[in-house]
């Protein structure tokens, strides 16, 4: 006897199965301390995940960040394999991304303190960069551990996340609610500003760190000195939430002009505030009042 064999006209022609019933809404995930909005590491394991957290700071500063270091530190904390599993699936990498929104919820804590309100803009970036080393410093070891496992090509993405999300707490607590081109470039700024001076810091072994709080504000004044040449960029009729376009006006002269308007650019101003747009960079190793 011959073997049926479907063929895509039976397929067609097949006898439609009953309609599948409507599947229950997916409960909402908890919300978690490491993770107040999306939910991660919101299992169940708040109080297992910190336990292990806590003495995986210890013993980072010695073995570094690795998935032998949680398991002894789980071993520590009276936590077996599963608990480490489930609080952390993706080992190590978790662990250290856990610590580092800790250290933001803490930061973004101290900017709701009295008397922040009353600051200007630049002391408040201040305060905030501050705040968050000095969630850092009471592990700086395993701090500059994390650097150097963050700077390894395979968590680069990680780096790259954590550093971001930093910067955006910074942001969110200055209630920051621009949702443009600004959203991301306050932010990508930030983020430059916030790991420059993290790792001048974590090379910083002087007891008052005074040359960590110069370099920070050496580098907002970067900063400022970028928004005040976006200011200039606008008195020149330069949007600069619009780089491919004034890119194109510097290119054509025939796009120099505005509607209705006879005031053409001053290519020597135009050079002047392009010029403090990139500001460079003071050198490895800088140490304020040395050349």
């Amino acid at each position: 006897m011959r073997a049926y064999t479907k063929t895509p006209m039976d397929c067609l022609h097949r006898p439609r199965s009953p309609p599948l019933k409507e599947a229950a809404p997916m409960p909402e995930p908890r919300k978690s301390a490491e993770n107040p909005e999306n939910g991660e590491n919101a299992g169940g394991f708040d109080a297992e995940a910190r336990a292990i957290l806590k003495a995986m700071l210890s013993r980072a500063a010695f073995e570094g960040w690795t998935d032998a270091a949680l398991a002894a530190a789980a071993k520590d904390a009276g936590q077996g394999p599963s608990v480490v599993a489930a609080a952390f699936p993706r080992g190590a990498a978790d662990a250290l991304k856990a610590w580092s929104m800790e250290a933001d919820a803490q930061m973004a804590a101290k900017m709701t303190g009295p008397g922040f309100g009353g600051l200007k803009i630049r002391e408040k970036v201040a305060f905030a960069v501050e705040a968050r080393l000095a969630a850092l410093r009471p592990h700086k070891e395993a701090a500059r551990r994390a650097a150097a496992t963050l700077a390894l090509p395979v968590h680069g993405p990680l780096g790259a996340e954590l550093a971001w999300k930093t910067a955006d707490a910074i942001w969110r607590g200055l209630g920051d609610k621009s949702a443009d081109f600004n959203f991301y470039s306050k932010r990508g700024i930030l983020t430059g500003v916030w790991l420059s001076t993290l790792a001048h810091w974590l090379g910083d072994d002087s007891e008052d760190e005074a040359s960590t709080k110069a370099f920070l504000d050496a580098r907002i004044e970067n900063v400022m000195q970028i928004e005040k040449a976006k200011g200039k960029l606008r008195e020149l009729n330069i949007d600069p939430a619009k780089p491919l376009e004034w890119l194109a006006k510097l290119r054509y002269p025939g796009g120099r002009q505005e509607a209705g308007d006879d005031e053409t650019w001053d290519e020597e101003e135009v050079d002047e505030a392009l010029d403090e747009s990139f500001p460079a960079s003071d050198p490895p190793g800088w140490t304020p009042g040395k050349a």
